[in-house]
């Protein structure tokens, strides 16, 4: 790798972390190109992303960004995950660690404070923001649903009573 593809990962890694809110760094050692292509694809779907860097790149690149704080986590054979969602990458990188014993999550930053392993881990258990977004549109559509539900009610039953003395009528 020459220096204009060292300046240019470096730019890219930097401008990456401008707009994400959460990094988890993680050991991959041991891992086939099987399934780090595995782990990419599942960070694509989550809209999340993995770069492998070398760690002086990466120090490099975490420089004037508020994921300073991780620098003492890039130490061997790191992969570094980020997504603009709070828990995205957090969630498949514990999926995938889960699935994977050659996947160690190291730890990671969110905004500014740094998360030990035990705190990714208990990132990735909170629910995603297309999960809430989902559950905030039921909690806000069921009162709704309740609402007309109550309205139609006596309508209906305003018609079978109408239909029931129209049957009796015809009884008579």
């Amino acid at each position: 790798m020459d220096r204009t593809q060292k300046e240019a990962s470096v730019a890219s890694i930097h401008a990456a972390l401008q707009e994400t809110n959460l990094v988890v760094v993680a050991h991959y050692s041991g891992l086939t190109v099987a399934e780090m292509t595995n782990l990419r694809s599942r960070m694509r779907g989550a809209e999340a992303s993995l770069k492998v860097a070398k760690n002086r790149l990466a120090r490099i690149a975490i420089k004037g960004t508020r994921f300073e704080g991780i620098d003492g986590l890039l130490k061997g054979p790191t992969a570094i995950a980020f997504s603009r969602d709070p828990v995205a990458a957090a969630k498949v990188a514990a999926d995938f660690a889960k699935e994977n014993d050659k996947f160690v999550i190291l730890g990671g930053g969110l905004g500014e404070q740094t998360l030990d392993a035990a705190g990714v881990q208990a990132l990735a258990k909170l629910p995603s923001i297309n999960e809430l977004r989902a559950k905030l549109v039921g909690l806000v559509q069921a009162p709704a649903t309740k609402i007309a539900g109550v309205v139609q009610a006596p309508a209906s039953q305003l018609a079978r009573v109408l239909g029931a003395y129209a049957a009796k009528g015809d009884a008579a």
